[in-house]
């Protein structure tokens, strides 16, 4: 390289490191029920920002436990506001940081048409064999389940019926592969543009369980992190907000 050419070597050498920095990725664990809408706003967190969201799938309590042993995650989006509370205080997580990102719904679901009536009388009939949910002290959707089944005075009479996944996404699996005749799932995970895609359904009245706060935080890791911080910032917009609706969650 000419002497000329050196005089433009730190200019170029600045916008390489500016660029790097643009187009960053952030790594993000995402709640199971939380899938589906998760991936458009990743899209559109690309296409508007250049940043790439890397996306993981599973159970709030596993993420806990991984975050906590210092798994690489930047971002959690939560099934609960209570794990992200929990992770701010014990200095996992960026004070101030956290917020509801959605307000979830349960609902008892059949792939089948006819099996769950709109009242959901069929829970006290119990002519099925397996239902599912997701685990209890994993996936707050489980947690949701049980309440819902102990105001309903049925726990006991269901109990041996119960299959449990590990997250709302496997419990989901069991039913819409027949491996039981119906189960509660995120309402999310059946439900698109203002109505149930398929099967048959009973949205669980919000007054028969607590309510399923959805909380996103920023992990004290990527605290100075551009890419993660626009995707907190992403997730608030009326774009990612329409997104979150659309699959019947209360932004």
């Amino acid at each position: 390289m000419s002497l000329s050419g050196l005089r433009y070597l730190p200019a170029l050498c600045a916008a390489l490191v500016s660029s790097a920095s643009w187009a960053d990725e952030v790594q993000v664990a995402v709640a199971a029920n939380f899938t589906a809408p998760m991936k458009l706003i990743a899209a559109d967190f690309e296409k508007d920002t250049g940043h790439k969201a890397v996306l993981t799938f599973g159970a709030t309590g596993k993420f806990y436990a991984q975050i906590t042993h210092g798994a690489p995650f930047e971002v959690f989006l939560s099934a609960d506001d209570e794990t992200p509370a929990r992770l701010e205080k014990e200095g996992a997580a960026a004070n101030g940081s956290r917020f509801t990102y959605a307000t979830g719904r349960l609902v008892l679901w059949s792939a089948q048409p006819g099996v769950v009536d709109a009242q959901g009388d069929v829970l006290k009939k119990g002519d099925f064999k397996k239902i599912a949910i997701a685990a209890p002290k994993l996936a707050p959707y489980g947690a949701a389940a049980v309440e819902t089944m102990n105001k309903l005075g049925l726990q006991a009479a269901l109990e041996p019926k119960l299959v449990q996944g590990e997250s709302i996404g496997q419990a989901f699996s069991f039913v819409s592969t027949g491996n039981a005749e119906l189960g509660f799932v995120a309402l999310s995970q059946v439900y698109e543009d203002g109505k149930i895609k398929s099967g048959s359904a009973w949205i669980v009245p919000a007054s028969l369980h607590s309510p399923i706060r959805q909380d996103a935080v920023l992990l004290a890791k990527a605290k100075d992190s551009q890419a993660a911080g626009r995707l907190m910032a992403f997730l608030k917009t009326e774009k990612a907000k329409a997104v979150i609706r659309s699959f019947g969650y209360e932004p």
